[in-house]
């Protein structure tokens, strides 16, 4: 019985990402992004730059609430989003992501440094949970897509963060009654 209601409750925690995070097999940075931001782009993170233009204020000046916006690079052939949690300074700010240092992981306030020569955030560092520190790559960023004031959700961060952790928790639950751990 107690299998049943987690099982129950996994259901309806991812759920609340809607259909795409659902079907995947993981939880993506698009979703995540478009859920903590406000920022309604589909597709991969590597379009959303093109997308937001004329749609939403685009630059390279990082605010809270805004979404810095990565083309594919390598092995992240798709790019990535991320949700700017807080500016630090002009070359320091912290991100709220999902899919970075760990498949379908939420990782909340982590750093991110702009290493570009002109300080204009078109390179980016971010920190990396392998490392403990942040990563050993630098990216290409595009840079930074605002979200009006009325769409900017810090409520929803903190509960997207809050129910990844429980997430986990449910499942080690789980494992631990079925005699996997």
């Amino acid at each position: 019985m107690r299998s049943v209601s987690v099982v129950a409750a996994l259901c309806a925690a991812v759920s609340l990402f809607g259909p795409v995070a659902a079907s995947a097999k993981y939880l993506q940075c698009v979703p995540f992004a478009r859920q903590v931001s406000g920022i309604e782009i589909r597709g991969n993170a590597k379009t959303w730059w093109y997308q937001a233009a004329g749609r939403y204020e685009r630059n390279n000046t990082p605010r809270e609430g805004s979404v810095l916006a990565m083309p594919g690079h390598g092995k992240m052939w798709a790019g990535h989003v991320a949700m700017v949690s807080k500016v630090v300074g002009d070359r320091e700010i912290l991100l709220t992501h999902a899919n970075w240092s760990r498949r379908g992981g939420i990782e909340r306030d982590v750093r991110a440094i702009d290493v570009s020569d002109r300080g204009d955030w078109s390179r980016v560092r971010i920190w990396f949970a392998g490392n403990g520190d942040l990563g050993t790559t630098s990216y290409p960023a595009y840079g930074f897509i605002h979200p009006t004031r009325a769409e900017v959700r810090p409520d929803v961060v903190r509960t997207a963060f809050q129910l990844d952790k429980e997430i986990a928790h449910l499942a080690s639950l789980e494992a631990r009654q079925s005699g996997f751990e």
